[in-house]
Order: structure tokens, then sequence, then C-alpha cells
């Protein structure tokens, strides 16, 4: 099976100021969302946007901070069919010579994940639901 994009994953300081942000531009965002270190949407089509605080994204990487006024913000995210894909694509990424940000592990929120760069260093996130 072909890895699908299927989440856009931020990273904000002020998530109840980026949520107001998003909802001008018309998606669906509930005002209570705004008390939660994490906010998951599903867009029409499919595709997943999700926030996270800098504490969140601090559980992942624990030296994270944020990138100069230049610098990204933003993951890609890749759906895979099983955790096994997940372990096997990073591999394969790594292999191929895209650097390798965090090996495949167990996610607290019940999915396999991995972290590689692209050749212009954004993260691009693979993962999958466990079962």
């Amino acid at each position: 099976m072909t890895p699908r994009l299927n989440m856009i994953g931020l990273v904000t300081d002020d998530l109840p100021a980026s949520l107001a942000f998003y909802r001008r531009l018309g998606l669906d965002l509930p005002e209570e969302a705004a008390e939660q270190p994490h906010v998951e949407i599903t867009l029409p089509g499919g595709i997943r946007i999700a926030w996270d605080t800098m504490e969140v994204a601090r559980t992942t990487f624990p030296n994270w901070q944020p990138p100069a006024p230049d610098g990204q913000r933003m993951a890609l995210a890749f759906l895979c069919d099983t955790p096994a894909e997940v372990d096997a694509l990073y591999a394969e990424l790594v292999a191929a010579g895209h650097p390798g940000e965090k090996e495949p592990w167990d996610a607290f929120w019940g999915q396999r994940y991995a972290v590689v760069r692209d050749p212009d260093g954004n993260t691009v996130d693979l993962f999958a639901w466990q079962n």
C-alpha cells in the first residue's frame, strides 16, 4: 500500500489565538477546544489538521524549541496500514539518506509513530493506528 497524507500538524505558542485564526478561515473548531493541549479535526475530504501546544511537542522532543521567525512549525503526517509498515518505511527512508528524527515508538495516543526529515528539513511523521 502507498502511504497517504492524512494529517497536518501545527505547534503553537498560543492555542486559543491559533484556533480563533483558523475559525476565521472557516474551520469548525469548538470554543472549548482551546482548553485542551491537543486539538484535532477532520477536514472535508478526510485530511486531519491538529494543533499542539509547545508542552505537547516536548513530550515527543524534550528539547524542542520554537523555530526562528522564518522556521518550521508544521509537519506532514502519513498514515500507514500497520505498525510494521511504519517501521519498514522509516528504515527505508533512513537507508536512502533521509535523516531519521525519531525512531518508531508506540505513542501514548494509540499510534505507532516515527519522524523523518524531508530534503528541506521539514519533519514528516509516519504513523499507524495500533489495534
